[in-house]
């Protein structure tokens, strides 16, 4: 049996190799390759299990969560993968935090416009980071505005970044507005139960990636932005109609379809022609986990 700790997941795969992992899983995952079984959730959320198969190697995963907004980290994860007689068991958060970051990479890469250089990220916790790796993976970024409830955080997080990417200008902030206001993506990553924004204080042309709020209580996105942006994909729609608050809740007032909702497995087959503002919804699915895991037992 192979053990990893969060150090080993980071050396053994950097941020480059996650977003290609996620990339092709998804691409399995659209040719009907995985088997996902529902995901289980107990306590409103704080416990969840989720899995995945790949049929045509025969291997699996399964990752147990424990999810405490009040605690430094908030999520405590291990993830099992098992097959060809092998087993590896690895820490699970900074697996979830790097397949995070890794499909809103796949997923900017398909929806931002190709000359994009500013970035924005709400929100200062444990996603955070992997956001801006991910993104700055597939663009060429030149400044990253952070901000957060808290200037020390979002500080704290902008001097990390600045010594890990010396050629981009990172600066922070508590301003949500401001940092919108003039900017080519914007990555969401925080746990709140209201909009964090208006659409009519976004650029006429952004790209959004929200990640955050992963119950249907909890809303990133405010309803405006999904029912006029020329692109919603989502990582599955299944996932996305049962956890996303933003969806259900646009859905449930008819101002959006499910029919409208492009999923990312297929986006890759067929890629749409994004313009003006474009969003990617991730609730995450165990196909993520499984393209991680994967990449580790071949290292």
């Amino acid at each position: 049996m192979k053990v990893l700790s969060a150090e080993d997941v980071r050396r053994l795969v950097p941020m480059s190799t996650a977003v290609d992992a996620v990339r092709d899983a998804f691409r399995e995952l659209a040719a009907g390759n995985f088997v996902l079984p529902p995901r289980q959730i107990f306590g409103d959320g704080t416990v969840l299990v989720m899995s995945a198969y790949h049929t045509p190697t025969g291997t699996a995963v399964v990752k147990k969560i424990g999810i405490a907004l009040d605690q430094v980290p908030a999520i405590r994860a291990t993830v099992i993968w098992t097959g060809n007689g092998e087993q590896l068991v690895a820490d699970g958060g900074s697996i979830t935090t790097l397949r995070t970051g890794a499909v809103v990479g796949v997923a900017t890469d398909l929806l931002a416009q190709p000359d994009a250089t500013r970035l924005t990220l709400i929100g200062t916790g444990a996603q955070a980071a992997d956001q801006v790796r991910a993104v700055l993976a597939v663009r060429r970024i030149t400044r990253v505005t952070i901000t957060g409830r808290s200037a020390d955080r979002a500080t704290a997080l902008a001097d990390q970044l600045a010594t890990e990417f010396p050629e981009a200008k990172v600066t922070a902030g508590t301003s949500i507005n401001e940092a919108i206001a003039d900017t080519d993506i914007i990555c969401c990553a925080t746990s709140s139960t209201t909009p964090l924004f208006d659409a009519d204080t976004l650029p006429t042309t952004v790209h959004v990636n929200a990640i955050g709020a992963f119950r249907p209580t909890m809303r990133e996105l405010p309803r405006n932005l999904l029912t006029t942006a020329s692109v919603v994909m989502v990582d599955q729609r299944e996932a996305a109609l049962e956890e996303s608050g933003e969806v259900i809740d646009a859905i449930a007032n008819s101002t959006l379809r499910e029919a409208d909702l492009v999923e990312l497995g297929q986006a890759l087959a067929t890629p749409p022609t994004p313009h003006g503002r474009t969003v990617f919804k991730s609730v995450g699915v165990g196909a993520q986990d499984w393209a991680i895991a994967a990449a580790l037992a071949r290292s």
